[in-house]
């Protein structure tokens, strides 16, 4: 008899001031029962802060865990990355989407304490969506921290930021992404 391994568990990571009702993150969370991480504060995140909230998440699962990241939560994911063990023995994979680049001096300004953007390899499978519109990330920008993160890059087209603005509903394109990504990850043991 075989046993077949758990599905991992998806964490959803949204930036800086959360993810609105019409978020796809929030869509996803309500359609596919996924857990977001809270943080203490959504208008004045705090790398520090959000790193334990995050950390405190992966040690509540009872399996793996896949983790959905948008804009700031990228940068976070990939600070959370190399100073967390967790992340090598926990995390699946991570799917990646419109990365807030903190190192823009508008976003530097208003997000103190979160540059510069950790460029190392991700001890886990990832794939980061970028669009070449995104006023938080340009999409050179994105391609550079695709790159340095090892994450396999999708080009989303010129859509925004990826987010309630951008009109994409639920999202469908993005969630295959993500249960591509769960797929290869559970084949690829």
């Amino acid at each position: 008899m075989t046993v077949s391994n758990p599905s991992p568990q998806v964490l959803l990571l949204p930036g800086w001031q959360n993810s609105d009702a019409d978020h796809w993150q929030s869509r996803w969370e309500q359609r596919y029962g996924y857990t977001r991480v809270q943080q203490h504060d959504w208008q004045r995140p705090l790398r520090g802060d959000w790193s334990i909230q995050l950390q405190e998440a992966v040690l509540e699962c009872e399996r793996e865990v896949v983790l959905v990241a948008h804009s700031l939560s990228c940068i976070l994911t990939a600070w959370w990355a190399v100073h967390s063990p967790l992340a090598k023995t926990r995390v699946k994979a991570a799917l990646l989407v419109a990365p807030g680049d903190v190192e823009q001096a508008d976003l530097r300004n208003v997000l103190p304490g979160w540059s510069p953007v950790l460029l190392q390899r991700l001890p886990f499978a990832s794939v980061l969506v970028g669009s070449h519109n995104d006023p938080y990330c340009s999409w050179s920008r994105a391609q550079q921290m695709a790159h340095a993160w090892g994450a396999r890059l999708v080009d989303a087209g010129a859509v925004g930021h990826i987010n309630t603005d951008s009109g994409l509903g639920d999202w469908d394109a993005g969630h295959a992404l993500l249960q591509q990504l769960m797929k290869d990850e559970r084949h690829g043991d």
